[in-house]
This record gives structure tokens, C-alpha cells and sequence, in this order.
């Protein structure tokens, strides 16, 4: 069964705007990660749907990178969560006006 292009990339637009949604609303820098992490997974899927579509590899050889890139996001912000946890003790976004010097 054969799921038509379109369909994919409703999908990747959703969870694109639900990522951007818990990213925005969210004050919490946990929720925050996450929401860049289902707004890489949507471009990752918008890729794979057209790389499907044009029957190239090019999409697909994206997604590995996004796939790094998104294993390097997480590295680097769980670190700063964790400083920002020791230093302040809560994960609000505002407390890192907190962090100076």
C-alpha cells in the first residue's frame, strides 16, 4: 500500500507545528528540547516523503545528517540543562538570565 505524498507531508507539517507549539508555550527547557527534537524529526519526514516521491537518495542522505545534527543538539542541551539545574535549581527558560560568569 503505497501512502500518497501528500498525506506525508500533512503529517510532517503537524508534527512540525506541534514541535513549534511545546517549543514556544513551554517554559520548561526539557519540554523545550523536546519540541526541536519532533520539529527535526518533521523535516526528517518531509525529506523521506519526497525522496520517496522523486525515487532519489538525496532526502534520505539528509536525514542522516539531521539525524547528527539532532544527536549533537541533544548532547550540548542536556549539558546546559544540567548546569542550569546545578546553578539555579529549576528548569525554567528565564533562569538563565541567572547564569553570568
Amino acid at each position: 500500500m503505497i501512502v500518497p505524498n501528500g498525506h506525508v507531508l500533512l503529517l510532517a507539517v503537524i508534527l512540525f507545528l506541534l514541535g513549534a507549539a511545546c517549543a514556544i508555550a513551554r517554559r520548561n527547557l526539557l519540554m523545550i528540547l523536546i519540541g526541536v527534537e519532533v520539529m527535526l524529526n518533521a523535516a526528517s519526514l518531509a525529506f523521506i516523503g519526497a525522496a520517496l516521491k522523486w525515487r532519489q537518495l538525496d532526502g534520505q542522505v539528509f536525514v542522516i545528517f539531521i539525524f547528527a545534527v539532532a544527536a549533537a543538539e541533544v548532547a550540548v542541551g542536556l549539558a546546559l540543562i544540567v548546569y542550569s539545574q546545578r546553578r539555579t535549581g529549576a528548569l525554567d527558560a528565564d533562569a538563565y538570565s541567572r547564569l553570568k560568569g
